[in-house]
């Protein structure tokens, strides 16, 4: 029996005996079968904000051959524009523009005050998702211009370092600009449907409706422009092989623009609905995502959107569900880069390596 063998023959037992302890815990009485379900909803709805935001991560690395490290704060940007313009939306005329626009920065006028929900203000949340993934595919545009672009014959090395010094930037630029203070931005006590189970319930209200939606939707689109389009075909041939793209007439460097405002964008919204489905936004929250979305893109495979995406469901479900044996907290994160860790030895090239873009 080889290494492998042996390997993949301890984590197939380990798996099948926490699978029997849940099974029987649940049969015992020990475990509740709704808490286990809520932490599955949970788990789905983390995993696909995670998901959403490392199909960016991933796009970066296949196409321009580098880990970018500003890319949680590329979250954490995208989350501020879109509720800044959600404030804004929704609560004109109650405060000064600046108040609105930062974020409301002190306290007195917040997301509860302004009663800011999917059923009570549609508006504003559909027009701060728009403007997250927008201004943020701007901005982060306009960051490889200043940046990244004078560098791009350097390596990936300068490049990964370069974008170290970036991430700190923006943290501390959103600090001087909106406060290092955690605010609360939705309405509580949200209309939910509620799964009757054997002995609970599970509970889905409407901003995790509009998560999933949101996010399977944009999940969706990066697919058919991938497969469908004249720029997702050049994107897949540049990351198959960038020089043999040039010497073929593809525009490499619009598909560099392209692929830093894709993969803002997605990480702008990942962030906007990350917000949403919290109801609170503070400075630092895409920093802390960073290592849970490297984690994803390396399990399912980096380079690949569909890994990144698959990555994302595994970890967030995984992080959650441990709360079944494990506390919560620093153990949760600690059970999601063991998973990776275990996948990787078994399949060094992750769950869907060897595939680039798609």
């Amino acid at each position: 029996m080889t290494t492998e063998q042996l390997l993949l023959l301890v984590v197939g037992l380990g798996a099948f005996l926490l699978l029997g302890d849940l099974i029987i815990g649940i049969l015992n009485g020990t475990y509740s079968i709704s808490r286990v379900a809520r932490y599955v909803v949970e788990g789905t709805l983390y995993g696909l904000i995670i998901g959403l935001a490392g199909i960016g991560l991933s796009m970066t690395y296949s196409i321009l051959n580098f880990a970018n490290f500003a890319h949680g704060d590329y979250v954490t940007s995208g989350a501020f524009f879109g509720w800044g313009v959600t404030y804004l939306v929704a609560g004109w005329g109650a405060a000064s523009f600046g108040h609105l626009v930062l974020v409301a920065p002190q306290r007195g006028v917040g997301g509860a005050q302004l009663e800011i929900a999917i059923t009570s203000t549609p508006f504003a949340i559909i027009a701060g998702l728009l403007v997250a993934g927008v201004g943020t595919a701007l901005f982060v545009y306009l960051i490889d211009r200043i940046v990244y672009k004078p560098m791009r014959g350097s390596g990936g090395i300068p490049l990964l370092i370069t974008s170290i010094g970036v991430a700190f930037a923006l943290r501390y630029l959103i600090v001087f600009v909106y406060s290092n203070r955690t605010r609360g931005t939705t309405l509580g006590g949200l209309p939910s449907f509620d799964l009757l189970l054997v002995d609970g319930y599970v509970s889905i209200d409407v901003h995790d409706g509009t998560l999933i939606v949101a996010a399977v939707a944009l999940m969706l689109g990066v697919h058919l422009m991938l497969q469908r389009t004249k720029l997702g075909k050049a994107m897949r041939a540049m990351s198959d092989n960038r020089d043999l793209a040039l010497v073929t007439g593809i525009p490499t460097e619009q598909i560099i623009r392209w692929t830093w405002m894709i993969g803002g964008g997605l990480a702008g919204s990942a962030g906007y609905l990350m917000v949403l489905w919290t109801g609170t936004i503070d400075w630092q929250f895409g920093w802390l995502l960073l290592l849970l979305i490297f984690a994803a893109v390396i399990l399912g495979g980096i380079g690949s959107i569909y890994g990144a995406i698959f990555g994302g469901l595994i970890i967030g479900i995984s992080m959650h569900l441990s709360m079944v044996w494990l506390p919560g907290g620093d153990f949760t994160t600690i059970t999601a880069f063991l998973i990776m860790i275990l996948v990787l030895m078994i399949k060094p090239s992750g769950l869907f390596g060897g595939k680039t873009t798609a």
